[in-house]
């Protein structure tokens, strides 16, 4: 494990007095935006070409929060039909090759609806678009452990917490508390992450199967919940658990590591999506 910088103890202290609590989305904003620059940096020249095309001017990173953004549309798709894309319910010990999805669809359909749209000539400019912002931002979902969630607590959601004293969730901590610890805009962690990612691992975790990610998520989201009850020294009392430096020495790194899959990830499923994709009209 890496051994934090001392800096994250003084932003961790300081983190909760300037971060309001956020809603559920994996990663926050920084996150996505990290992973997505990865990505975007990772592209061959087609497969940029294929999202230039697509996207325009607007860069890969932009484009990863868009989905989170239009949860604030009042629309019915944006309420209801849209809201479950963002996270897959996988029960403990159960593969991904396993999972039974919902009728309402999850993360994993709408993926392979969305990977079926950007590779069909007769699909829109606009549904290609939506296809490819919601698709960067899914891969980026299934990285997130707790957007792999068991039933039962909404993702971590519903783990309450103390960060630094403050009332807080499970989910929060790892979509924007950790990430936030940093102090470091989208740009720079992007950098900072991309600095620290040999040629060796980007073989190894070039896979745009979306079982592969979801498996890793849920073998990591049975290690992430804190201790709670007798044998975490709480007495009876189960929630909120109190974390603080410990928390954050001992999963950064892991955070971290999932960003970097993350963004490996989506350039390999963009290589995946786009191969023998012919180019649409200019």
């Amino acid at each position: 494990m890496t051994i934090l910088p001392r800096l994250f103890l003084a932003a961790a202290i300081a983190l909760p007095m300037a971060l309001p609590a956020a809603p559920a989305a994996a990663w926050g904003q920084t996150g996505h935006r990290v992973i997505a620059q990865i990505a975007q940096d990772q592209l061959s020249g087609h497969t940029r070409a294929h999202v230039e095309q697509i996207l325009g001017e607007e860069g890969l990173p932009e484009a990863s929060t868009w989905a989170d953004e239009q949860r604030s549309d009042p629309a019915l798709f944006w309420q209801e039909t849209a809201n479950p894309w963002h996270y897959v319910t996988l029960p403990t010990g159960r593969a991904a090759a396993e999972l039974e999805h919902p009728p309402e669809g999850d993360a994993a359909t709408a993926l392979d609806r969305f990977t079926a749209t950007l590779r069909d000539p007769a699909a829109s400019a606009e549904d290609k678009a939506l296809a490819l912002r919601f698709s960067v931002h899914i891969v980026s979902d299934l990285h997130m452990p707790l957007h792999v969630g068991r039933p039962g607590d909404r993702g971590g959601n519903d783990f309450r917490i103390t960060w630094f004293n403050e009332p807080q969730n499970l989910h929060w901590l790892w979509d924007t508390g950790l990430i936030a610890s940093q102090r470091l805009s989208y740009s720079e962690y992007a950098q900072r992450l991309e600095d620290h990612i040999s040629a060796t691992e980007v073989l190894q975790w070039w896979d745009p199967r979306p079982e592969t990610w979801m498996d890793e998520s849920a073998a990591l989201r049975e290690r992430i919940y804190p201790a709670t009850g007798p044998e975490a020294g709480m007495g009876t009392r189960e929630l909120p658990v109190r974390l603080s430096y410990e928390y954050g020495f001992e999963w950064t790194s892991t955070m971290e590591r999932r960003l970097k899959q993350g963004g490996i990830r989506t350039a390999a499923y963009l290589e995946w999506v786009f191969a023998g994709v012919e180019p649409g009209p200019g």
